[in-house]
């Protein structure tokens, strides 16, 4: 995503990042591919509650690139991302607040073009069922909305003694999963709990 403003160039790439490791990398690979720019500010957020966010100003005036781009990154929810805005000065200053609304509006524009994925944490189970009513069961459960709105998802069927068919579902659903399933087959299945997962 490009950008120019008073003949100054902001070039900017998102990309989803699971660690700090993988940001600073894509930080890193964007420094030496826009080896002559004159700035590479960065933000970014980890985690599903968000906690690990870090920004620089890479050399621009105190405040006035890294905290703008990640206030943008905030305000839209994102995490496990991270933004890389590479400045090629144009000759003329932008002032501070020019450069804070500059940073925001590459951050934003990128964010715009590249859209959000909404993912929410699932709890995963497994079902148990016959060889013999594996399709049914599994047709019937993936059309399963629960009253929430959620649908439930099936993750995938594990074949051994019978057929393991893996659910997920947001962890506020859980309870009207069970009563759920007791509906659809009178009491006969069961799901029980085999980890958690982002679902989206």
């Amino acid at each position: 995503m490009e950008l120019e403003i008073r003949r100054s160039r902001f070039l900017t790439r998102i990309r989803r990042v699971t660690t700090e490791a993988d940001a600073r990398a894509v930080i890193e690979e964007r420094r030496s591919h826009y080896f002559d720019a004159r700035h590479h500010c960065s933000a970014f957020i980890l985690g599903p509650d968000g906690r690990t966010a870090r920004s620089s100003d890479d050399g621009e005036p105190a405040g006035t690139a890294g905290i703008p781009m990640l206030t943008v990154l905030q305000r839209n929810e994102l995490t496990d991302v991270v933004a890389v805005v590479t400045r090629y000065f144009g000759g003329i200053k932008l002032g501070a607040g020019g450069l804070v609304r500059a940073y925001s509006d590459a951050v934003a524009e990128a964010v715009a073009a590249a859209g959000v994925r909404r993912v929410s944490l699932c709890q995963v189970f497994s079902v148990r069922v016959g060889f013999a009513e594996v399709g049914v069961v599994e047709d019937q459960l993936r059309g399963l909305v629960l009253p929430s709105g959620a649908p439930v998802v099936v993750d995938g069927v594990d074949w051994s003694d019978a057929a393991y068919i893996r659910l997920a579902v947001p962890e506020p659903d859980v309870g009207d999963l069970h009563t759920a399933l007791a509906t659809l087959s009178a009491g006969a299945l069961t799901a029980d709990p085999v980890g958690n997962r982002w679902v989206g």
